[in-house]
């Protein structure tokens, strides 16, 4: 699993970025990892581990999200 900072996060929206640790692009995240993962919103700054995925569009994202 991959860690992270949390970016920015807009529940309002439905997605924000994680920073990666290992100093790499910041990596999408969609509203519904952070439903699956039973949280409703994720605080700037926080830390996170997740399984980055790559989507249809070719980008990356984050998928099961652990705070740490």
């Amino acid at each position: 699993m991959a860690t992270g900072s949390v970016r920015w996060f807009n529940p309002t929206k439905g997605y924000g970025y994680i920073a990666p640790d290992d100093g790499g692009r910041d990596v999408f995240v969609h509203i519904s990892a952070v439903q699956r993962a039973g949280l409703v919103l994720l605080p700037q700054g926080d830390k996170i581990s997740y399984e980055p995925k790559i989507g249809r569009s070719g980008k990356i994202s984050a998928e099961n999200l652990r705070l740490i």
